[in-house]
């Protein structure tokens, strides 16, 4: 049954993920979620009372914390995630007059947008940015013995605020997500339909899918334009 219903939906829509994408983002969500929650329990002195157990609640989330890298790390394996982390990399003069339109009109503009838009761009680059900073910061709180006392005290500083940051920013990333479910649709599944992709990201060209060995491929309507 599930193989039918894959099957229908490469026929109807577009690859947008491979299963190794899917899962490298569901697991980067698991992850994510645990140390939001466990940082909560951490902070606010209700929600410690109620969970308790402070040691292994600090367990959880150094080692949820981590181990956020690893699923970036062995989505490497996967050709099409190092196709997309490329694009998610890279600025072109779309994505620069996608932002400009977005300040002046405060409004998303699909026709500047090709595979990702520049506010997904810029959420991913902050995302693996805060990760780093949370992770060596986290570090120094971890081993408090390797490092001098301003150092730790400069590293909780920066942990403590830019955890408040990154609680606001998904925030406003799963507001978002929530408003477009074909997006979401697409993460579950790795597809979404040709309308959604005309509308919402008109400049993405999809590579068209690689034919069966001893068949001839023929012109294929997205040939001959750079994939973005």
């Amino acid at each position: 049954m599930m193989t039918r219903l894959h099957e229908s939906r490469a026929v109807t829509g577009l690859r947008r993920f491979t299963r190794a994408e899917t899962w490298v983002h569901r697991s980067l969500n698991c992850l994510m979620v645990v140390c939001v929650l466990t940082a909560a329990c951490l902070y606010f002195p209700p929600l410690a009372e109620i969970v308790g157990r402070r040691r292994l609640v600090v367990t959880v989330h150094e080692w949820s914390g981590i181990l956020l890298p690893v699923p970036i790390v062995a989505g490497l394996v996967s050709r099409a995630f190092r196709a997309d982390a490329g694009r998610l990399g890279r600025f072109f003069p779309h994505d620069w007059r996608w932002l400009r339109a977005l300040v002046r009109t405060r409004r998303r503009q699909p026709s500047l947008a090709g595979k990702f838009n520049a506010g997904q761009k810029l959420f991913a680059a902050f995302t693996v940015g805060a990760v780093l900073v949370m992770i060596g910061t986290g570090l120094l709180m971890w081993f408090p013995r390797l490092s001098p006392l301003v150092w730790r005290t400069g590293a909780t500083f920066v942990h403590d605020w830019l955890a408040l940051l990154i609680g606001v920013v998904i925030t406003g990333h799963v507001y978002l997500a929530s408003k477009d479910p074909e997006a979401r649709r697409g993460l579950r599944t790795g597809h979404v339909p040709r309308w959604w992709a005309r509308e919402e990201h008109a400049l993405w060209r999809p590579e068209p899918p690689a034919p069966p060995t001893g068949a001839d491929p023929g012109p294929g309507p997205l040939t001959g334009s750079r994939p973005e």
